[in-house]
C-alpha cells in the first residue's frame, strides 16, 4: 500500500472523529443552556426574599418586631424559626410556640411579621424565616435585647465610719447588657484626692483611698451607665473620724471700757464636738444679758463667737474656748487687754471755708465801691 493511500485513510478517519466530537460538544452546550434557561424560569415563578430581614434591638421590657417579606409566595409557605434553639415558632398562618408572647401577622402572603411582647434578655438571639422550597429558603435576623444598668445592692458599699489615716475601699457593682461602665464623683462636686492627685472622677468598681483625712469625708456616687438609658447612681457617704482641732484668728485682743468686743475660734472634729467658752478661773460662760456665745456649723468645722457687751474692767483677762468629743479634745486661749478709749473734742461752731469766702468777696466789692 502506497503512502498517500494510508495518509488518505488517516485524514478521512480523522475527520470522522472531529465530526463526531462536535456533535458531542454542540449537544452539551445545548443541555447547559436548556438547564440554565430551565434554572432562570423556575427562579421566576419560585417565591423569593425582597429584602434581607434587618437586625433588631429593643430595650428589656418593650415589644419587638420582626419583618421577611416575601415576594411570588404562590402556594408554598413561610414559617419562623429561633436559630439556637431550632425552635419552630410558627408555620405559615398558624403560631406553634407556646409562648404567650409571640403573635404573628401577615400582610397579602407578603410582609410576615413576628411580634415578641414584653421582651426578656432569654429572647436575644438569631431568627430565620424560612420557605419551604426544595431547597430550602431561608433569611436571618438578630434580635439583640439591652438592659440599663442598674445597682447590686448586696455587692455595693453602703455609708461608712472611719478613723482618719485608715485605708478605705468603695465598692460598687452594677448589672445590665452591654456591661455597665461603672465610675465615681463627689455630690458636691469637688475633686477627690486620689493617688496623691486631685481628679474629677475615678474609673472602675472599687474606689481605693489611702490614709484617708477629713478632707475625702463627703458623699460619693457610684454612677453606672452602659449607653441605655437611664443611667444610675448609688449615694455612699463618707465619714472620717478626728479628734478636734482649733485655730484663733486673733489670740490677743484689745477693748476700752463701756466698748463691745467679739472674740473668734474656730474648730474642726468629728464626730460633732461640743463647744463652749471659759473664763480665765475655769468657770464656764453662759449666755445671757453680759456675753452672747454664737456657734455656726459648716460640715465638720464649727464658727465659734464670743460677744462681750459693754466692757468693764473686771472683763480683761484671758478667755478660753474649749471643743471635745469622743476622740479628744482641745482648747485654746484669748487675752483680752484694755486699750485707751478714743477722745472725743467739743468744737464750736467755725465758719466754714466757703462761708469765708462769701465774706471775702463782700468785703473786696465793698472797697470797690
Amino acid at each position: 500500500m502506497s503512502v498517500l493511500r494510508i495518509f488518505k485513510i488517516f485524514w478521512i478517519v480523522f475527520c470522522l472523529i472531529h465530526l463526531l466530537n462536535g456533535r458531542k460538544v454542540r449537544n452539551l452546550e445545548s443541555n447547559r443552556i436548556s438547564t440554565a434557561l430551565e434554572e432562570y424560569n423556575r427562579e421566576l415563578t419560585f417565591p423569593r426574599f425582597a429584602e434581607n430581614i434587618p437586625n433588631v434591638t429593643v430595650t428589656i421590657g418593650r415589644d419587638a418586631l420582626l419583618a421577611c417579606v416575601v415576594e411570588n409566595l404562590r402556594g408554598f409557605k413561610v414559617a419562623w424559626v429561633r436559630v439556637d434553639t431550632q425552635t419552630i415558632l410558627s408555620i405559615h398562618h398558624s403560631v406553634i410556640t407556646q409562648n404567650p408572647r409571640i403573635t404573628l401577622t401577615h400582610n397579602e402572603n407578603r410582609s410576615w411579621y413576628l411580634h415578641i411582647k414584653d421582651v426578656q434578655e432569654e429572647d436575644r438571639g438569631w431568627y430565620m424565616c424560612q420557605i419551604n422550597t426544595d431547597p430550602m429558603r431561608s433569611k436571618q435576623g438578630y434580635l439583640q435585647v439591652v438592659v440599663p444598668p442598674s445597682i447590686i445592692d448586696k455587692d455595693t458599699s453602703t455609708d461608712m465610719v472611719v478613723l482618719e489615716s485608715s485605708n478605705v475601699s468603695l465598692t460598687c457593682k452594677a448589672s445590665g447588657y452591654p456591661e455597665p461602665y461603672v465610675m465615681w464623683r463627689r455630690e458636691d462636686g469637688e475633686n477627690i484626692r486620689y493617688n496623691s492627685e486631685n481628679v474629677n472622677a475615678v474609673d472602675g468598681e472599687v474606689l481605693f483611698l489611702s490614709k484617708v483625712s477629713r478632707l475625702h469625708m463627703a458623699v460619693y456616687l457610684c454612677i453606672a451607665s452602659n449607653g441605655v438609658p437611664p443611667s444610675i447612681s448609688k449615694r455612699i457617704r463618707l465619714r472620717v473620724q478626728f479628734p478636734p482641732m482649733l485655730s484663733i484668728p486673733n489670740q490677743l485682743e484689745g477693748a476700752y471700757i463701756g466698748q463691745d468686743v467679739s472674740l473668734e475660734c474656730h474648730t474642726e472634729a468629728f464626730p460633732t464636738s461640743i463647744n463652749y467658752w471659759t473664763t480665765d478661773r475655769g468657770d464656764m460662760i453662759i449666755s445671757g444679758e453680759k456675753y452672747e456665745s454664737i456657734s455656726m456649723d459648716s460640715g465638720y468645722t464649727k464658727y465659734m463667737v464670743l460677744k462681750i457687751r459693754n466692757v468693764s474692767p473686771n472683763d480683761f483677762g484671758s478667755y478660753k474656748c474649749v471643743a471635745k468629743n469622743s476622740l479628744g479634745d482641745t482648747d485654746g486661749v484669748i487675752k483680752l487687754e484694755e486699750i485707751p478709749a478714743p477722745t472725743f473734742f467739743t468744737t464750736t461752731e467755725i465758719p466754714s471755708l466757703e462761708q469765708n469766702s462769701r465774706d471775702g468777696n463782700n468785703h473786696i466789692r465793698h472797697k470797690g465801691k
